[in-house]
């Protein structure tokens, strides 16, 4: 109760209004990657390698500043921080391809959906049943990706399979964020992404050219925007704020995503948002905030794409 009431009067004060802020501009800078990817003239994964590669030296320059080690890491951490990069990588592609086969809000929407399994992932490794408003969770998120994926099928069926896309990659953010949980705890935050980019990137350019994409881009600017607002300003803050937010806050601050995407598939490319979206959004939505609040949810261990 103290803390709580302590970090309350905490936000009243200016500097915990800017750190909310802060906060809020982290998820508004990761929300804009979907529409980076589209304006790329690159491929969807060889975006996403660039986005890596592009913040590695800027990462390990933080990683140095904040004077967290890059080597002398044990070897059994280090190989589980590669599975989970694996994982990683995958998401990444996947969520990437799944941009631009569906609509920007469904492809952010689905692509945090990995802390509802992060909830489950909890329950069994508690060995307990979910509790009050945790049976709400479950039930909002099912119910908000039944009608969002009802949705996609009455459009086309290519807009369903983008969904799909990013609901693997959902998945496998969950796989990768479980992997890296033992990580954390020798690890800094900026040396663990310098070494989640070593191990994913030759993943993510060897996926691109088997792909046959376009690698190296013409127009760079969608690129440069994409790496340094997803990777290190959108990262950053999110980094930078969740040590001063409950994750509570941290849920209900992960809304303005899907939001942002939506407004700009709206605003950009004519995508139509109708009431039954917004009610499966809402649902999906009040699921990740009441997840991201649970005591059982080990989520709260990295920012999401």
């Amino acid at each position: 109760m103290e803390k709580e009431r302590g970090m309350q009067a905490e936000l009243a004060q200016p500097r915990g209004w800017l750190l909310l802020l802060a906060l809020l501009a982290g998820n508004v800078a990761l929300a804009l990657g979907p529409w980076l990817v589209r304006l790329a003239d690159t491929g969807p994964v060889s975006a996403g390698f660039w986005r890596l590669f592009l913040a590695l030296p800027f990462l390990a320059l933080l990683a140095r500043v904040s004077g967290q080690a890059l080597t002398g890491i044990p070897r059994r951490t280090l190989i589980f921080v590669a599975l989970g990069s694996l994982a990683f990588g995958l998401d990444l592609a996947t969520w990437h391809i799944g941009i631009e086969l569906t609509r920007l809000g469904n492809a952010t929407l689905f692509g945090n959906a990995g802390s509802i399994v992060l909830l489950f992932w909890g329950f069994v490794a508690l060995r307990s049943l979910p509790r009050g408003l945790e049976w709400l969770a479950i039930v909002f998120a099912l119910g908000g990706a039944a009608i969002l994926m009802g949705r996609s099928a009455e459009i086309s069926t290519s807009t369903l399979i983008g969904d799909l896309f990013c609901l693997t990659a959902g998945l496998l953010y969950a796989v990768y964020l479980i992997n890296l949980q033992g990580a954390r705890q020798t690890i800094g935050g900026w040396s663990l992404l310098v070494w989640v980019s070593i191990f994913a990137c030759p993943m993510l350019l060897a996926i691109a050219l088997v792909k046959g994409e376009p690698v190296w881009p013409t127009d760079w600017t969608p690129i440069l925007i994409l790496f340094v607002s997803s990777q290190l300003v959108g990262q950053g803050l999110l980094v930078f704020s969740m040590r001063h937010f409950p994750p509570l806050v941290i849920g209900l601050a992960l809304l303005t995503q899907p939001a942002v995407a939506a407004l700009v598939g709206y605003s950009v490319f004519g995508e139509m948002l109708t009431p039954l979206d917004i009610m499966g959004m809402v649902l999906l939505g009040s699921a990740l905030v009441i997840a991201r609040g649970s005591k059982a949810n080990p989520a709260n261990l990295m920012a999401d794409e």
